[in-house]
């Protein structure tokens, strides 16, 4: 790990629900205070880190991300956070850009994913308008993450590059494409709109990550 990796930023005490500790991973590529004032309003007040010991400690981690694949992927490379991650045990949250650095592969820079996710991320076509900006709703929903949540509900999305389906889809999204909005494999959760954007829907997919 570099040393960079080896220290906190913006550490505050660990934020709890239920007694649960809360890290958004801060790797210099992720919508991170967005998040964390979306926890904060949930009454949990997460903490911001790089460091390996906090993530592995967490009851729970995000992993956010905004911006371009292969800047963020050599971001996580150079802390040596890319080896870190895929050995966490407990729920993890990829958001976004995220969710798509959990799989196996996307378009954007010809970037290899950690692969957590068995599916590959593509660029939307010129059909549609690029980036997708705005409401959309998501259906077909699967886990115990949407608990409480209703087929068809709105969630924000900004992206350009979308999920295919696989048999990890829990949740699907129209777009030029039906595509999936929504990964679980095992312990590791993905959703490509920003719950941190999206109302009350969002804030309650929050809470029931909280819950897993």
């Amino acid at each position: 790990m570099s040393k960079k990796a080896e220290q906190s930023n913006n550490s505050s005490p660990s934020g709890k629900l239920d007694g649960a500790s809360v890290v958004i991973i801060n790797y210099g590529a992720g919508n991170i205070k967005s998040i964390q004032f979306a926890f904060k309003r949930l009454g949990v007040d997460a903490v911001l880190s790089n460091n390996p010991e906090e993530i592995l400690t967490a009851d729970k981690v995000i992993f956010p991300g905004v911006g371009e694949a292969s800047t963020a992927m050599n971001m996580l490379q150079e802390s040596g956070l890319d080896k870190l991650i895929p050995n966490l045990k407990q729920p993890v949250l990829g958001i976004c850009l995220g969710m798509q650095l959990l799989c196996e592969s996307t378009e954007e820079g010809n970037t290899k994913g950690i692969g957590i996710f068995k599916t590959k991320v593509k660029r939307f076509n010129s059909g549609v308008k690029v980036p997708q900006m705005g409401w959309n709703v998501i259906k077909d929903l699967k886990s115990d993450l949407f608990s409480g949540i209703k087929e068809n509900e709105y969630m924000y999305l900004v992206h350009s590059y979308y999920a295919e389906h696989c048999d990890e889809t829990i949740a699907k999204t129209d777009y030029g494409i039906n595509y999936a909005s929504a990964l679980q494999h095992n312990n590791f959760y993905g959703v490509q709109f920003h719950p941190e954007k999206s109302s009350l829907a969002g804030a309650k997919i929050l809470k029931n990550f909280l819950k897993l």
